[in-house]
């Protein structure tokens, strides 16, 4: 939400403001500013136990909430618009026209944390099987090169026993 009214020439602000749901703050950010920037800035200012960020969205009364992925730049859409986080919880069950509806993806809340975080975590476990995927294929090219060389250590007596024989 702008509140800075008296410098909207050519419908810019100097500055956007996010609501933010999980901790009723109302944080200020510079006109042009990427969404995933704002939402880890919001999430990284949360007090220990306030729920997470997901994402944020332009929401007016009796208007289909407009959201912003990650590289979006955040816009003010004019009076009666609102910026604001959407929280994890919000993600699982929103309500619709009073009705309830269910997203048809499920939202992981240790996912909803800052994305150095939730990334670091997933490499963490990927790293692990990789890890053992590369020492398992080491062993495999020992194996493979140890067959090779006992079979060229021994291709010399196989050559003389074949051609004695004949």
């Amino acid at each position: 939400m702008v509140e800075n009214k008296e410098n909207l020439s050519n419908s810019e602000a100097q500055f956007l403001e996010v609501y933010c749901r999980g901790s009723g703050k109302i944080r200020r950010f510079a006109a042009g500013t990427e969404a995933g920037f704002a939402l880890n800035v919001i999430n990284a200012k949360l007090d220990l136990g306030a729920t997470p960020a997901l994402l944020i969205e332009a929401a007016k009364e009796g208007e289909e909430p407009v959201n912003f992925g990650p590289n979006s730049v955040l816009v003010f859409y004019g009076e009666g618009w609102r910026l604001q986080t959407v929280l994890g919880d919000d993600c699982e069950i929103r309500k619709v026209d009073s009705t309830v509806t269910q997203l048809p993806f499920e939202v992981k809340p240790a996912l909803l944390h800052s994305g150095e975080k939730s990334s670091s975590s997933l490499r963490s476990d990927d790293s692990v099987l990789y890890l053992g995927k590369i020492i398992l294929a080491f062993c495999f090219m020992f194996a493979l090169g140890g067959i090779f060389t006992l079979f060229l250590e021994n291709l010399p007596g196989l050559l003389l026993y074949i051609n004695s024989s004949v």
